[in-house]
C-alpha cells in the first residue's frame, strides 16, 4: 500500500466522522448507556427480572442442602431493628402434604381439577412463614424475607410461587391438627406460605404498570 492509499484512506475516516454526531455526549447519557449495559450483565438484575411465578412442578423435591441455602438468604433479609419477627417452617415430608390434601380435598373444588395432586400447586416442598402479632412492621419483614428466597431459589434454577389460599384454610377447624403441627409460638399468626420446586412451565411475564411509578421533582 502506498503512502498516496493511506492519506486518501485517512481523509474518507476524517468525513466519515464530521458528518456523524459531533457533539459532546452529555453526562447523563454516558451515565445512562453504563447503567443499561451494567443491567444486561448483572446477574440480580436478570434474576430479578426474569423470575416468574411457578404453579407446575417435577415431582422430585429440593434437596435439603439447597433448601438451606435458600433459607439463609431469606434470613438475611433487612428487617425492622433486626427483632427477625418471623418464624420458619419447611415442610417436605409427603406425608404432611399429602394428609392435609385429602382433606382439602373434601372441601375444595381445586381437587376437580385432573392435574391437582396437592393443595400447594403440587410443589414438593412447602416453606410456611409466620409472622409476630405484637410487632407493627412483621408482616413487612416476612414479605422482604419471602422475597430473598425466591430470587436466590430463581437464581439456582428453583421454581416458587406465593401462595394464601392453603394459608386460609390451615386456619380452619378442619385443618387444626396440621396447623398444630407447624409448633408456631404464642403470639405468631401464620401469614402465607411459599410453594418450592423444579418448574415443569415456562410462562410469560406478565405486563407491569410503569404508570404507577414517578419521579416526584
Amino acid at each position: 500500500m502506498n503512502k498516496l492509499t493511506v492519506w486518501a484512506g485517512i481523509f474518507c475516516l476524517g468525513i466519515l466522522v464530521s458528518c456523524g454526531n459531533t457533539e459532546t455526549p452529555s453526562k447523563d447519557t454516558v451515565e445512562g448507556k453504563e447503567a443499561i449495559n451494567e443491567t444486561v450483565s448483572n446477574p440480580v438484575i436478570e434474576t430479578i427480572l426474569s423470575r416468574r411465578s411457578i404453579r407446575q412442578y417435577k415431582p422430585q423435591p429440593v434437596n435439603r442442602d439447597t433448601m438451606q441455602i435458600i433459607l439463609n438468604c431469606g434470613i438475611n433479609a433487612p428487617n425492622g431493628q433486626n427483632k427477625q419477627s418471623w418464624e420458619v417452617r419447611v415442610v417436605d415430608n409427603p406425608e404432611f402434604i399429602n394428609g392435609i390434601t385429602e382433606i382439602f380435598k373434601k372441601e375444595s373444588k381445586m381437587a376437580d381439577d385432573p392435574n391437582f395432586k396437592n393443595m400447594f400447586r403440587n410443589a414438593p416442598t412447602v416453606v410456611f412463614i409466620a409472622n409476630d402479632t405484637s410487632y407493627r412492621i412483621s408482616q413487612i419483614d416476612c414479605g422482604l424475607m419471602g422475597e430473598n428466597m425466591i430470587l436466590a431459589a430463581w437464581s439456582m434454577g428453583i421454581g416458587s410461587c406465593c401462595l394464601g389460599s392453603p394459608v386460609s384454610f390451615m386456619k380452619t377447624p378442619a385443618a387444626a391438627e396440621y396447623l398444630k403441627k407447624l409448633d408456631l409460638p404464642e403470639g405468631y399468626q401464620l401469614l402465607y406460605c411459599i410453594a418450592f420446586g423444579y418448574p415443569d412451565e415456562t410462562p410469560e411475564a406478565k405486563p407491569r404498570d410503569m404508570g404507577k411509578v414517578r419521579f416526584i421533582e
